[in-house]
């Protein structure tokens, strides 16, 4: 698994102090989305619509770590044919494994303002490994208690999480993209 996470996943704006605000991802205004190609001609794209989660202050002062978690039976797909076909077993067997989980490492808040990279790891289908994301460059209002959107792309490999059926059909690489949108919470 590499880098690219579509999934809306998460990071934090420049934000008021850690006594006074919280930060929670808004499950309706965030989403991930993945690009497979399929028979090396035609890609195949998806989207997760409830991706939830907080960002918390990290163990070191202005630093912060997400905490995301992704509702695999959310996935919308161009028809329910293919959506039940990637909710089985041979892919994120949603029955199993329901949620996709990903937390960072520690990043600090200057990474945030000048973009970067988020790393972490994520957990599907109950195989947890580590994860890149290219984070773009944003600059959320301190003390404001407006939402603030981060954007992350990463890539990753099926076979890390053990799905390697239809492995001629499908390409083993992923695209994922994550648009998260943050919601200041007052304590």
């Amino acid at each position: 698994m590499r880098r690219y996470a579509s999934l809306g996943f998460l990071l934090l704006p420049a934000l008021a102090t850690a006594s006074q605000i919280d930060y929670r991802i808004d499950p309706a205004a965030s989403q991930a989305t993945f690009q497979i190609r399929l028979l090396w001609v035609d890609n195949v794209n998806g989207h997760f619509t409830q991706v939830m989660g907080d960002v918390v202050p990290g163990p070191r002062p202005d630093s912060w770590v997400v905490d995301a978690t992704i509702a695999v039976d959310s996935v919308s797909m161009p028809s329910s044919r293919i959506r039940q076909w990637v909710l089985a077993p041979a892919f994120f067997d949603a029955g199993h494994h329901p949620v996709i989980h990903f937390v960072s490492n520690p990043f600090a808040q200057d990474e945030l303002d000048h973009g970067g990279m988020l790393t972490g790891y994520l957990s599907l289908r109950g195989v947890t490994a580590p994860i890149q994301f290219t984070m773009q460059p944003l600059h959320c209002e301190p003390l404001a208690m407006a939402p603030c959107r981060i954007m992350l792309s990463g890539h990753l490999h099926r076979s890390t999480f053990g799905m390697t059926s239809d492995h001629l059909a499908l390409s083993d690489s992923v695209d994922l993209n994550l648009s998260i949108t943050l919601q200041p919470e007052s304590r």
